[in-house]
This record gives C-alpha cells, structure tokens and sequence, in this order.
C-alpha cells in the first residue's frame, strides 16, 4: 500500500526542502516530519522541525492533523537529547506580528546554552 501525495505548496521554502529541492542539513527525520538546521542560527542548537505536509502555521497543524504535531514535539526532544542534554526551548511562531516568515508550520528548537529571555 502507498502513501498518499503529501500536501504540498509548491513556493513554500519547507516544502521544497523536505522534497530534497533545496539543500539542508538534516539532522533528522520520521515518516511525517523532518528535523534540519536553521540557516540563522540563534543559539548553539538551532533546528526546525516541519511536518512534511503543508500546514500554514501551527494553529492549521493542531486542528487539521494533531497526531502529526505530536510527532513534532517528540522529534524535536529527540534532537535537544541527542544535541542539548534533554534541554531545549520549543518556540512556534504563528502571523507576521509573531515572527512568523516562512507560512509552513515549524518548531524551532533551541538550546546548547543557559538561554534568557527577550519577549521583543
């Protein structure tokens, strides 16, 4: 039995990454969900993780597919324990008031130092 086409938005930024059409360094990845290095890196780990299919932010994510939004969750643990001792900051940006640029649901995962806080 095959999968199903995964929903796509062919100008989104991630959606071109989890198809291999951009480069990135993956750090890792499930069956619905990807984990890969933040270009932009605010901290000593910096990793998205991103569904493979598209959801435009992680409100669209929780209600269209919240299975898949565990799976986030737990694969970002997975990177911080294998990138950061189990420590880490789980950061979902949601609207351009937000900090939200590219509109593919994503969680950064940030950690591998004592982190403060800077609301804005």
């Amino acid at each position: 039995m095959s999968s199903p086409d995964p929903i796509t938005s062919p100008d989104c930024l991630f959606c071109r990454i989890v198809a291999g059409e951009l480069p990135s360094t993956v750090v890792a990845r499930r069956e619905r969900t990807v984990a890969f290095q933040d270009i932009d890196p605010q901290a000593p780990m910096h990793v998205l993780v991103v569904p493979r299919d598209h959801y435009g932010d992680v409100a669209q994510l929780a209600a269209s597919a919240p299975d898949v939004l565990a799976e986030v969750v737990s694969l970002a643990q997975e990177v911080a324990t294998s990138e950061a001792d189990g420590q880490f900051r789980l950061v979902f940006n949601t609207g351009t008031e937000a900090g939200q640029s590219v509109f593919h649901a994503h969680a950064h995962v940030i950690g591998g130092a004592a982190l403060g806080w800077t609301p804005a």
